[in-house]
């Protein structure tokens, strides 16, 4: 195993607010080519968010707040716009909840700044997202350094998706815990899996920790029980896009597969998430919205069809993971642990 020098600072930058609009990198061309996009309206962002040039939870988060700040910008009447910009950006994606947490940041920071001037309303508002951003980043660096304690040295990540720096402002969340434990000096390598049906994991991941230096093997999905069973692997390591009251995680589709071969074959199984992701109105992951997305996604492949004509398809992009698989959600206030609904809600409670 190998893990080299990882960059102190992170090495993407996935979104950011420019005086000719929102730039983003297009996630949907990598790795091959690096391209950004300019959203010059809401419509756009939320296009952007739709169509997964931007993905990643706590990334469409941010991406909603400089959304709203953008429509403000360009309006006439805030008053009539602001519910317009918030709605049409609440109806890209249903299920990761930092979206629908950071629209509600922006519309009651709005709405305690009505009575002043909109030059000055405008202002705060594009202030408020950009903060957004920033905070993103500082809280990745301190669920990296809870996480990376319980990273095992001389040993395997196993991974799931894309939750690092692409899927955030910076850094990641998982990725951020492997990162940290690299900075730590933990000698660790990372398996990544493919993630289909759009392969995040072997887009996204893996051109991720490459340029960081550290030893990624790309792995298809169905190969993760295998590595389980090895012992190679020492802990599972994944992000999260809604976690209810009681630690049920909602991830990207295959998620619960993985979890449940972890628990089989005695390998932690972490999910690395802000406070953000937590949605304590949810008793349970039953009530948890999962999204499914276009039959082209899996019948075709940049545009190849792989499948016969006229297949039926389904394409649930999230599943639930039951929270007796989780052995600890990692968060920027610290580490829950069972029994969840005592622990989540004691760190939403902490100052």
């Amino acid at each position: 195993m190998n893990s080299s020098t990882v960059l102190a600072q992170p090495t993407v930058e996935t979104i950011e607010w420019t005086p000719e609009g929102v730039v983003m990198i297009d996630q949907t061309r990598l790795p091959h080519e690096t391209a950004f996009v300019t959203c010059r309206s809401y419509n756009e962002v939320a296009d952007a968010i739709r169509t997964m040039v931007i993905r990643g939870a706590p990334a469409i988060g941010v991406a909603a707040a400089m959304g709203i700040a953008l429509g403000a910008l360009q309006s006439d009447d805030l008053a009539s716009d602001i519910p317009l910009i918030c709605e049409t950006l609440a109806k890209t994606r249903p299920t990761a909840v930092n979206l629908f947490w950071a629209i509600d940041r922006m519309r009651v920071l709005y709405l305690s700044l009505k009575d002043i001037p909109p030059d000055q309303i405008r202002a705060r508002l594009i202030a408020e997202a950009q903060a957004i951003r920033a905070e993103d980043i500082a809280i990745n660096r301190a669920i990296g350094r809870n996480g990376a304690p319980l990273v095992p040295d001389g040993k395997t990540v196993l991974t799931h998706c894309n939750a690092g720096a692409l899927a955030t402002a910076g850094f990641g969340t998982a990725l951020g815990v492997i990162r940290a434990a690299v900075e730590l000096g933990k000698k660790i390598d990372v398996f990544a899996d493919e993630t289909r049906p759009f392969l995040q994991g072997a887009r996204l991941t893996a051109w991720e920790l490459q340029r960081d230096g550290i030893e990624t093997t790309l792995i298809t999905d169905n190969m993760a029980g295998h590595f389980l069973k090895s012992g190679r692997i020492g802990c599972v390591v994944v992000g999260a896009d809604r976690i209810a009251a009681n630690g049920d995680v909602a991830n990207k589709v295959g998620t619960y597969g993985v979890a449940v071969l972890a628990k089989e074959n005695n390998v932690p199984f972490y999910v690395a998430a802000p406070i953000s992701t937590l949605d304590l109105s949810l008793a349970s992951g039953d009530s948890i919205p999962i999204e499914e997305r276009a039959s082209h996604e899996v019948t075709h492949l940049r545009g190849v069809p792989l499948a016969p004509h006229g297949i039926q398809v389904a394409n649930p992009a999230f599943d639930v993971t039951p929270n007796r698989y989780v052995s600890a959600i990692i968060t920027e206030r610290g580490v829950a642990r069972p029994p969840y609904l005592d622990s989540l809600r004691g760190l939403c409670e902490k100052a």
